[in-house]
This record gives C-alpha cells, sequence and structure tokens, in this order.
C-alpha cells in the first residue's frame, strides 16, 4: 500500500488540554485536562531526602545473586537484562548517524535522507479470511469485527520462523543476524472518533449500529506479515494467515488473580465475575519474555455514564477514577445497559486492566491480570529480574498520579506455556515514592537546576499488597487490587506529571519513564521530580535500581530530559548544546536501539505549532542528549508504536488520529490514500539496508 497522499502543508488544527485537539480531548481520555485532576489526597508534591527511606513490607526483595544466574535472560524479545559490572556492546559512545528532520507541518510521514517508508496496514483493512473489503460509507460491527480497527497505538512484533510461542526469548536463534522473514504484528485500537468514521455523526442522532461498529473498532489485532526481500520492509502476508485475530469491545476476556470473582467484580451479566466482554481504550504495551503481549487499558471512564446516580456508597471511588456526571459522552448505554453505572456499577471496575494476549492462540481468551492493579494503564513493560523472576513496569496516565511496578513470586521457566502462564498471578505490587537531594525551596516551577546541577534524588518501591495479603491499613487484597489508585493515596506515594510508558535500557540497565505533562501542576507544587509548574511539554526519569536489579526495592533517579522548545530556559537536554537539539513536547511512548539510544514518540506538539514525531537522543556517552527528529507523522496525528525489529532493520510506528479535529465532511487531513483519513501503520527502513539510526 504506498503511501499516496499528497504531500500538502494543511493549518495546524486549534489545540486544547495537552497539545491535541478539542475532539481528540473529549473521545480519547473523556477531556480529563479540562476537569479536576482525581487525584485530591493529601501525598506531598516534595519528600525530604532525609526522611527515614525504610522499605514498607521487604521481606520479598530480592538477594543479591552473581550476575551468572542471568546470564540466559538478556535483552529478549526488546526486553533489557539486568547490566552487568562490564560494560556491553554500544556502551561507549553512541551516536545517532542520520540528518535530524526540521519540524512537521505536512500531511504526510517524513523521514530522513536515505530511508524509505510504507504503509503496512490501515483502519478497515481485512484480517479475518472472510472480512469485507472496507466500504467507508456502508459500515457494520459484523464488518468491522473482522476488519483492522480504528486508531492504533502500542504495536508488537513476534518472528515467526525461529520458532514462536511460549519459548519466545530463550536464546534460542536470538542475534544480531537472524533476520525473519514472517512474524506477527498486535496492534492496541485505542479508541474512535465517530466523527471521522461517519458521515454526518452526532451523539444526538447516532444510530444502534453505529454505536456498534464502533465498540467493535475498539480492541486490537493481531495480523501475519511478511518481509519484502531482505529489505526492511514489511507488509501483510499471503497466505492461510492462520494467527491473524481481531480482538473487539465484546470479545470476551477471563479476569485472574486474587480479585478475580470478589464481589467488586461481579454483576448480574457475570455472577462469577471472571468473565468479561471486551477491552477498551488500550493504550501501550509490552512484550513478556515468554512471547506473550501484555496491553493496557487507560481512558476506560470516559464510556460510563450516569455516575453521579450510581449506588452513593460507590461515588466517591468512582470521582477517584475520573466517573462523574450524568447521561453525556459516547452513551453506549443505549445499546448496552452494562455502562450504565446507575444500573450496573461494578461494572466500571472491569476495566482498567493489563491484558495479556497470546497471539500464536487466536481462540484463547485474552486474561485481565488483576494482580497487575486497576488503574488508567498507559503500558506495562516487562523486564527479568537478577534472580529469573519477572517485573513490570507501569505509569497511571493521569496529572498527579502514580508510578507502580509487579515483581512476581515465581521465576520464568523457559519453554513452559502452562507455568509462564501464572506469572503475573501471583507477587507484589508497589507504588514508588521519590525524593530529591535538593532544598525545596530551589524548585519555583521555573525549571531552572538547583545548585547541585541535576535533578536527582532517591527512591523506594512501597509494597501495596502481595497476592496473599495487604499492606494497606483497611484494605483488603481485592479491593487494593480493584481500588489501586485509593491504596497508593493511603501508602504516600509521589504524584507525577502523566506516568505513560516505562522501557529499560538495553545497554546501561537503567529504566525510562515517560513523564508526557501537567498544565495543572501550579508553580508552588513543583518539585525535583517534577520541576516546572506548569509542566506544558513533559520530561523523562531515568530510574537505576539497585545493583541494576529490577526486583530491587530501592534507586536513584535524576531528569535528564525537560523537554520543549530548546530556546525555553526551562528546558533542559542532559547538558547537550541546546543550540544542536530539536524541539520535542509531550513525550509518550519510548524504545531503545540495541546501542542504548531512547526513542521517543510524542503526542501533543501541537502546543509548539509543530506535528507530532519520533525523536531520537543517546542516553549515554559524550552524545548523550543529542535529540534528533528521525520522523514526523501527519496533521493532527499522534506518533505512537514506536519498535525496532531486533535485527535493527525497521522501526513500526503507528500514526493515529489524522486530520484530529476534522469531520468526515470537513477532513482536515487525506493520509495516507489522498481520500479521507485511515489511522495506519508504517514501517521505515534504510534504502540500503543499514541498521535504523546508524
Amino acid at each position: 500500500m504506498p503511501d499516496s497522499a499528497p504531500r500538502r502543508s494543511l493549518p495546524i488544527i486549534g489545540q486544547a488540554g495537552g497539545g491535541r485537539s478539542r475532539a481528540t480531548c473529549r473521545l480519547r481520555c473523556g477531556d480529563a485536562c479540562f476537569h479536576e485532576a482525581p487525584n485530591t489526597s493529601a501525598n506531598p508534591y516534595f519528600g525530604d531526602i532525609f526522611s527515614a527511606m525504610v522499605s514498607r513490607r521487604n521481606a520479598l526483595r530480592a538477594g543479591a545473586v552473581g550476575a551468572g544466574a542471568t546470564a540466559g535472560f538478556a535483552a529478549l524479545g526488546g526486553l533489557a537484562a539486568p547490566a552487568s559490572a562490564k560494560p556491553g556492546k554500544g556502551w561507549g559512545n553512541p551516536r545517532l548517524r542520520f540528518e535530524g528532520l526540521p519540524p512537521g507541518h505536512s500531511d504526510a510521514v517524513e523521514v530522513p535522507e536515505g530511508y524509505e517508508q510504507e504503509v503496512v496496514i490501515s483502519w478497515g483493512d481485512p484480517v479475518l479470511p472472510d472480512a469485507p473489503e472496507f466500504d467507508f460509507d456502508n459500515q457494520t460491527p459484523e464488518a468491522q469485527a473482522k476488519q483492522f480497527g480504528y486508531n492504533c497505538d502500542y504495536v508488537g512484533f513476534l518472528p515467526l520462523d525461529r520458532g514462536h510461542g511460549h519459548g519466545y526469548g530463550h536464546g534460542k536463534g536470538r542475534g544480531r543476524g537472524h533476520r525473519p522473514k514472517r512474524a506477527l504484528l498486535y496492534v492496541n485500537h485505542e479508541y474512535t472518533n465517530e466523527n471521522l468514521m461517519f458521515r454526518g455523526y452526532s451523539d444526538d442522532t447516532a444510530t444502534e449500529e453505529q454505536m456498534r461498529t464502533a465498540i467493535e473498532a475498539h480492541g486490537g489485532s493481531v495480523v501475519e506479515i511478511e518481509r519484502v526481500g531482505r529489505s526492511g520492509r514489511w507488509k501483510v502476508a499471503g497466505g492461510e494467515r492462520r494467527f491473524n485475530r481481531r480482538i473487539t469491545g465484546t470479545t470476551p476476556f477471563e479476569l485472574t488473580g486474587p480479585a478475580a470473582g470478589d464481589e467488586l467484580l461481579r454483576t448480574e451479566a457475570d455472577p462469577s465475575g471472571t468473565e468479561v466482554l471486551g477491552m477498551l481504550n488500550n493504550c501501550s504495551g509490552g512484550t513478556t519474555p515468554w512471547g506473550t503481549f501484555l496491553s493496557g487499558e487507560e481512558n476506560f471512564n470516559q464510556y460510563f455514564v450516569n455516575a453521579d446516580s450510581a449506588p452513593e456508597d460507590v461515588r466517591e471511588k468512582l470521582a477517584r477514577y475520573g466517573m462523574r456526571g450524568g447521561e453525556e459522552g459516547r452513551r453506549w448505554n443505549r445499546v448496552d445497559e452494562r455502562f450504565d453505572l446507575s444500573k450496573n456499577p461494578n461494572e466500571a471496575n472491569r476495566f482498567g486492566w493489563v491484558v495479556e494476549i497470546d497471539p500464536t492462540d487466536p481462540d484463547a481468551k485474552p486474561r485481565k491480570r488483576t494482580m497487575l492493579g486497576r488503574f488508567k494503564h498507559e503500558a506495562a513493560n516487562p523486564r527479568i529480574t537478577e534472580d529469573g523472576r519477572v517485573a513490570v513496569y507501569m505509569g497511571d496516565d493521569e496529572r498527579f498520579d502514580y508510578m507502580y511496578k509487579f515483581v512476581s513470586t515465581k521465576r520464568v521457566r523457559w519453554g513452559s506455556a502452562r507455568h509462564n502462564a501464572t506469572l503475573l498471578d501471583s507477587g507484589t505490587l508497589y507504588v514508588a515514592k521519590l525524593s530529591g537531594n535538593s532544598p525545596a525551596e530551589e524548585f519555583d516551577g521555573s525549571g531552572e537546576l538547583p545548585s547541585d546541577g541535576a535533578f536527582d534524588g532517591v527512591g523506594e518501591w512501597m509494597a501495596l499488597c502481595t497476592d496473599t495479603e495487604s499492606f494497606v491499613e483497611g484494605m483488603s487484597v481485592a479491593e487494593v487490587l480493584v481500588y489501586t489508585r485509593i491504596a497508593a493515596d493511603k501508602a504516600g506515594a509521589t504524584k507525577m506529571d502523566r506516568p505513560e510508558d516505562f522501557e529499560p535500557n538495553p545497554v546501561t540497565g537503567k529504566v525510562y519513564c515517560a513523564l508526557t505533562n501537567n498544565s495543572a501542576r501550579e508553580p508552588g507544587q513543583a518539585d525535583e521530580p517534577n520541576p516546572r509548574g506548569p509542566n506544558k511539554h513533559g520530561h523523562i526519569l531515568e530510574i537505576t535500581e539497585a545493583g541494576n536489579d529490577s526486583g530491587a526495592t530501592e534507586f536513584t533517579w535524576d531528569v535528564p530530559i525537560v523537554c520543549g522548545d530548546p530556546d525555553d530556559e526551562s528546558t533542559y537536554f542532559a547538558g547537550f548544546d541546546k543550540s544542536k537539539v530539536a524541539s520535542i513536547s509531550s513525550p509518550d511512548n519510548l524504545t531503545f536501539d540495541e546501542h542504548g539510544n531512547l526513542w521517543i514518540s510524542t503526542d501533543g506538539q501541537g502546543k509548539l505549532e509543530i506535528n507530532d514525531a519520533l525523536h531520537a537522543v543517546p542516553m549515554h556517552g559524550k552524545y548523550k542528549g543529542e535529540l534528533k527528529t528521525f520522523a514526523t507523522v501527519p496533521v493532527g496525528a499522534e506518533c505512537c508504536g514506536p519498535l525496532i525489529t531486533e535485527d535493527q532493520k525497521t522501526v513500526f510506528i503507528a500514526p493515529q488520529h489524522p486530520g484530529d479535529g476534522g469531520t468526515a465532511e470537513d477532513p482536515q487531513s487525506t493520509w495516507p490514500y489522498g481520500d479521507f483519513p485511515r489511522p495506519s501503520v508504517v514501517s521505515i527502513w534504510h534504502s540500503r539496508g543499514k541498521d535504523i539510526g546508524s
């Protein structure tokens, strides 16, 4: 499918909230930025470094073990093993060897000189064998349930021709020399924009068929793809494609873990509290070492109505998750009353989880893993601990909310599908508390560096519960997992500026979190981990856990990048010369290449009056902080993904909601085919077969 959109320059659509259009704010997150932040706890914005940093309930802390314990777990499937004492490959002075792009304004995907790009798959393209061809003016829920869904966020990639399934990541066939020919592409379909999907759409007059079509357009897709020759270009595979699958807003899911079956998850339709229909607003995710995909349900609150008419004893809990008011928004309750909280208040508790999907078994129920807590999950990225367990890092994408980590009780067992399917159901759920090492009065919201020249400090992962014991007074294990935000409030977690994606560095072992923005943070609420108020453009947090072990409960941290226009005095790029770096705003999704360069996709650069983009920046060595723009996306689109294949030959991005702010009658974008906007996945490769970025 060639990118045939005319390369015309279109005006930037008026921005609102976090830099998106008002339409995206309403449809993606229910106008979260225009309401009071749900976190009204009295948790301090700044902790004194001299306060006691005593771990709570740290009996399960990983013990110190020799480096040999991780020898089989190195950088598997996009994961990072803990860094060893000796620098690994790529440790020296990595530098990005492409000429950075200027800020984007066109209605196209732009890439550097020497690179090529092409659409792999778009909204409406057939996924299942009996799917009809896409017909914009004759959409049905039955057709959409078999076609690629609307919008595309997280992109996962699983090679098929080196042995697939639950042994993924055990090291067999793994290496730079391996160049897969076929793979499974997994994509989240985060949310729908009905104004761009249907002509003449209105919430007040929406038909039952339009609403049911939108429900089926949510979820995710598993699509078999194949390499074109020996290049880094990929296309939808021909042939049987037996793994292809559509997961939608009505697909049956299994609830697992300690909260499954609890009365808080039971409804009249499901008195067992163990089966849910659909997943909603799935944003980013991660790939497990055993070859499954993790997908985070994010702004699920916006799909429910009549919170103010719910039973009085649950209204405060609903409000903590952003559910207030009467019947407004999508009003799917007109076709399915489970979205009406006055009738089904527990239905909301069945969303906001991390979902695990086995892409090699199209008939298996996806599982909502309650042990990983319930909040607005942006992502869930795993990493192996020193002693072979799995840690999963998670951010709650809300202003003033928290960072979380789960560590399993059991160890990964390579090749054992049955065993590995239980890993995410038992362990410990933690929330982060950070303390700075500079006086609080040095932070006035301006973003100026403190007198010691760095935003840095220490932190701890505070245990909220295990699968058998709660550490939060007055809350059971099930209550901690269903009302995780409330448990974290009580634990005194640190309020952050919309923590989104986490990603471990395969070279240094450090872990990075994208803090997207927070314009609601007042100057007096600035602190060392969140040094600007208001924070319009976001920043990057770097975490170094004790012993570089993901099982540790103590860490140090620093802020290497404070985003924005480099000409703005409040920005910071790890001390690199700011006259030589690109502008960046609202960091969202992260990935790494094998040299330890951080790749950052953005969601909200409209505040800088430029299109969203994919940027890259070295995170160690003398070029640390030299941020360059690698790709820009069409007008109104957010740059999602990104994913670099392990052979380093392809980077996938997923531009979603192109033409944001327009309508089907008046599209603000015609990408990618020159007619109406279609969210799509794009592959980018070097025309001479070189590694991405090198």
